[in-house]
């Protein structure tokens, strides 16, 4: 049976926006500027936190989080964008078996890496705010390292398991994925017989994921707790801002995210899964540069600071 489910299903076909066949080129125009933005505005976030003297100030922790946090975000959108730019300037919109199990595998991943990297960007703001006098020893350099690394290493074994559970069904019937790109809920669509082990194993793995999202809530309540407890208005409303930008990147992510996976199908059409995963593929990463920048007075200092002396070095060049 496994022999007769790769050879019957050799390929896909991602619908993605053929439904609208007069604005494919304006599409492309879109999203390529949506992937350029996210380059480009991550790419600025990864460059200010690691170069020292650009600003001394972003050489903590919290920014060191965020410099890895960006990285992700560029490798994220890397896994769907680009072909789905391909799709829209070809018109080609064939993927094959084993190029489908790929994309989706790194895209579960790297969409669990978000999950606990967001996690522990909480727990740095609960441990700043709630312990500061321990924050130096607690979030030492070696403390930062092992939790950016376990972020990166533990979504792999789960999803890797999940994404062969998806692509070990029988897709008998049609090969048209009415989807931008290779995402477990569409594919759950398209596979015949008794998919019920494999919903059920793919619940299982959302709410493993949904783990991290507890943990950010916990941290939270702790964070909004000890901030309402400070004396001076201007403290708490410090504090309140250091956080929002964190909690309005979790509140995109997680929500988009949770709908996606946990809302029965039956209650769900193709074109609410196409907008959940816009949002959470590709309209979350575009503007998480914004958020943490145009709302982070550090980071727009760097950003005065680098224009400055891109200027002064530019014009001792003439």
């Amino acid at each position: 049976m496994a022999y007769t489910n790769l050879t019957l299903m050799e390929e896909f076909i991602l619908l993605g926006f053929s439904e609208y066949p007069n604005i494919q080129g304006f599409l492309f125009v879109v999203f390529l500027f949506i992937y350029i933005s996210i380059l480009l505005g991550n790419g600025f976030i990864i460059l200010i936190t690691n170069v020292e003297s650009m600003d001394p100030n972003l050489q903590t922790p919290m920014y060191f989080f965020l410099s890895h946090f960006s990285f992700l975000e560029i490798c994220y959108t890397s896994v769907t964008l680009p072909r789905m730019l391909s799709n829209l300037l070809t018109q080609k919109r064939n993927i094959s078996f084993l190029s489908c199990a790929i994309q989706l595998c790194f895209f579960l991943i790297l969409g669990g890496t978000e999950c606990f990297l967001l996690a522990v960007m909480a727990y740095d703001r609960y441990v700043a705010i709630c312990m500061p006098l321990n924050y130096p020893v607690i979030m030492n350099s070696k403390t930062c390292i092992q939790l950016v690394v376990g972020s990166w290493i533990s979504a792999i074994p789960v999803q890797i398991a999940e994404t062969y559970q998806i692509f070990s069904l029988h897709f008998c019937g049609s090969n048209k994925l009415n989807h931008f790109f290779c995402d477990a809920p569409p594919l759950l669509k398209l596979a015949c017989g008794d998919i019920s082990i494999n919903e059920l194993y793919s619940y299982a793995g959302a709410i493993l994921f949904a783990i991290p999202f507890l943990l950010i809530l916990v941290s939270y309540i702790k964070i909004i707790t000890t901030i309402q407890k400070l004396p001076s208005a201007m403290g708490r409303q410090k504090a309140f801002s250091t956080c929002s930008s964190h909690l309005m990147v979790v509140g995109l992510f997680f929500g988009s995210g949770m709908i996606s996976y946990f809302l029965p199908k039956s209650k769900k059409s193709s074109g609410i899964d196409k907008i959940l995963s816009l949002i959470y593929s590709t309209v979350t990463p575009v503007f998480n540069p914004l958020i943490y920048s145009l709302r982070n007075k550090d980071v727009i200092l760097a950003l005065k600071k680098y224009i400055l002396n891109y200027f002064k070095t530019f014009s001792l060049a003439l």
